[in-house]
């Protein structure tokens, strides 16, 4: 099969709202409405029309063969201004000591922090539960060309990356940091003010505590969900990890999932990406395998196989039909496996 990464299309929203069904992502809910005013604003910001803090970049996986919309993620361009503060609790610790007593804690707190000057930050990312597991690997490929748009456009982004990654919750959906501590403060459950707060940020200002909170008040079932992530979770904190990012010490301040960050520049497939010509060679041998893009206003990745020789690279006519690029024309290439641990992650 052949599988190709690309801008939303008008035309991929009812295919998308099926897909975001599937899942209960917040920044990408199974809304037609919502979609469809998410896929606009995708359009105007691939356009250049918007500015930097209003742009989001919405991409999607699709299958070719079977056109159909497999897969999603999106990039927002600048998370957190002086109109809609970056939110979040900054994990500290401080230290106590009894010279009575003779003893000493070392207690977790945290604080909650305002950014109106924040990062880029990815999200949205989705695979159709029938097509995960495939060889392709497919979810990495949805994540690792992200970063592949960011790196032809940097100009367009930050120079920081955040990621918020989602912790354990229930069965049901619920998070039991936000039932010890944000429906105390609020009076709200967790669906409806993780929703409310894509648009509205004022009742987090007033209601929630400026003071630290000691997490040794906290209900045991809060304080062991803390900066922790989902099993389903775990293969996307693997290959942030594999390419650069890292715990920052901050977590969401309703589901206390950890965020991870990295500099921009330091990201692998950005610091790896070359800019190569393609080529055609009489003896090509298509024994390596990365991801390759268009450096055309109109982005499209995929994985391919091929072969590289100083600043020219090779790969196959279907890849190439894939693509939709001419011999001569400048690429992006960026590797797809990157060690972790020692050993190659694949």
């Amino acid at each position: 099969m052949s599988f190709l990464v690309r801008p939303v299309r008008h035309e991929d929203v009812p295919q998308l709202v099926s897909l975001a069904r599937q899942f209960s992502l917040l920044n990408l809910p199974g809304d037609r409405q919502v979609l469809s005013q998410k896929t606009e604003k995708s359009l105007q910001s691939f356009a250049g029309k918007l500015t930097r803090t209003e742009s989001e970049y919405l991409f999607v996986l699709e299958d070719i063969e079977q056109n159909l919309v497999v897969g999603s993620g999106l990039i927002m361009a600048k998370h957190g201004s002086e109109h809609t503060p970056h939110n979040y609790f900054k994990v500290l610790k401080k230290n106590h000591y009894s010279e009575d007593l003779g003893i000493g804690f070392i207690h977790q707190t945290l604080r909650f922090q305002m950014d109106t000057d924040g990062p880029t930050e990815i999200g949205g990312l989705i695979v159709d539960k029938l097509y995960r597991r495939r060889p392709e690997k497919l979810g990495k490929q949805m994540s690792l060309s992200r970063f592949m748009y960011i790196g032809l456009n940097q100009e367009k982004f930050e120079d920081r990356v955040l990621c918020e990654l989602t912790p354990p919750l229930t069965e049901d959906g619920r998070s039991e940091f936000w039932e010890s501590l944000g429906r105390r403060f609020t009076g709200l459950p967790y669906q409806e003010a993780d929703l409310l707060s894509q648009t509205h940020k004022e009742f987090i200002r007033s209601l929630f505590p400026e003071e630290d909170i000691y997490l040794c008040l906290m209900d045991a079932k809060a304080r062991s969900v803390m900066g922790r992530v989902g099993e389903s979770t775990k293969p996307a904190q693997h290959l942030l990890e594999s390419i650069g990012f890292h715990y920052i010490e901050e977590v969401d301040p309703f589901d206390g999932g950890p965020h991870y960050a990295a500099a921009t520049k330091d990201i692998l497939p950005i610091q790896n990406g070359q800019r190569l010509q393609l080529a055609d060679f009489a003896d090509s041998s298509f024994k390596l395998q990365g991801l390759l893009c268009s450096t055309r206003e109109d982005f499209k990745c995929t994985l391919v196989a091929y072969d590289q020789r100083q600043d020219q690279i090779a790969i196959s006519n279907k890849s190439r039909q894939t693509l939709d690029l001419d011999l001569g024309e400048d690429v992006f290439l960026s590797p797809f496996f990157y060690p972790k641990k020692g050993k190659e992650q694949t």
